[in-house]
């Protein structure tokens, strides 16, 4: 019996091979992994190697074959071009749509609201507790020097970016880059704080560092619209007598693990924050404050008011005498503590 020489059986084996790649490479290519078309949630790490990536994408039933996906993105030069996220990806999507939609880096968004009075940690640490930004990373590129001067905030900012940090409703990557997210937020900020409240600021006479320490404290003072230019009247005139603004919020500020409880000590404790016992401003803002207390600042109330006491309910009583204080005090604060420990 004739065997095949060497040759011709190589290139017999060579032929089947090549069939058999083809018909593999076309079944990947041009037929779904399920004829069922389900939504997976697929998080692609960052610096994962396409090993993993072709792994992860098999596991949820994206694509039908790791390595025709590694070979595919290899011949096609996309090799490093996989852009980390969180994807929402289809069962029943081809494996060239589901690498176009990862180069691209169509990653699923998250509506993220950043509220009004958050200090930077606060946003941080939503921003982690989100796991969308490690909250120490953030925290370090806030308080990096050379970055808050590629972003102008140099001279306004200081040593951090509390209180430049906008207020609003963002949209999201999971695992951004912290300086991403910042740069949105400060955007956001000069897009608030444009060209018409810097004038009105310059007319005020006060600064736009000043403008929004003044802010931050109105934000943590009240929630309510429409005390905010009474509270702002009250802190212009203190500060125009040279009154200190007597702040609670300033004083929490300074004081570091602050438990909820404001004592007696805590106000005769001396801070930069400590509004009870220093004149002026604290040196910087106390939280990020949205676009009514900013306003409210460089628009306050035409009112004589140099005290306001809470009520208890979320709103203040505003007056003009420290008598008239005085008596507010006794029947908001005193009274009522009072009456509460009668009724225990």
């Amino acid at each position: 019996m004739r065997l095949f020489p060497r040759s011709k059986l190589f290139l017999l084996s060579l032929g089947f091979l090549s069939f058999f790649l083809f018909f593999g490479l076309c079944w990947f290519l041009f037929i779904p992994p399920s004829g069922t078309s389900l939504t997976k949630t697929v998080f692609i790490r960052k610096g994962s190697p396409l090993k993993r990536v072709s792994e992860v994408l098999e596991q949820e039933g994206i694509i039908k074959n790791r390595h025709f996906f590694v070979f595919l993105t290899a011949v096609l030069g996309k090799k490093t071009k996989i852009k980390a996220g969180e994807y929402d990806l289809r069962t029943q999507m081809l494996p060239l749509e589901v690498l176009d939609a990862l180069v691209k880096g169509q990653a699923k968004q998250h509506l993220v609201t950043i509220p009004e009075g958050y200090t930077l940690s606060q946003i941080a640490q939503l921003l982690e507790d989100l796991n969308l930004v490690d909250k120490k990373g953030f925290l370090q590129k806030a308080s990096s020097p050379v970055f808050i001067d590629t972003l102008g905030l140099s001279e306004l900012a200081g040593t951090t970016l509390e209180g430049y940090l906008f207020p609003d409703t963002y949209h999201l990557y999971r695992e951004m880059d912290p300086e991403e997210v910042i740069q949105m937020m400060v955007h956001q900020f000069k897009k608030v704080f444009g060209p018409d409240l810097i004038y009105r600021a310059s007319e005020l006479g006060i600064s736009e560092k000043e403008t929004v320490i003044l802010a931050s404290i109105i934000e943590k003072e009240t929630s309510l619209p429409e005390e905010k230019p009474l509270i702002s009247a009250v802190f212009h005139n203190r500060l125009k007598r040279n009154i200190p603004l007597q702040s609670d919020p300033t004083v929490i500020y300074g004081i570091k693990n602050f438990d909820g409880n404001l004592t007696k000590e805590h106000l005769l404790r001396q801070t930069p924050y400590n509004t009870y016992l220093i004149a002026g401003l604290p040196p910087t803002p106390i939280c990020s404050p949205g676009k009514e207390s900013l306003l409210a600042t460089l628009h306050p109330a035409p009112v004589p008011y140099l005290y306001f006491v809470s009520k208890n309910d979320g709103s203040h009583y505003f007056s003009s005498e420290i008598e008239e204080h005085n008596r507010a005090v006794w029947k908001y604060q005193k009274l009522q503590r009072k009456n509460n420990l009668t009724k225990k």
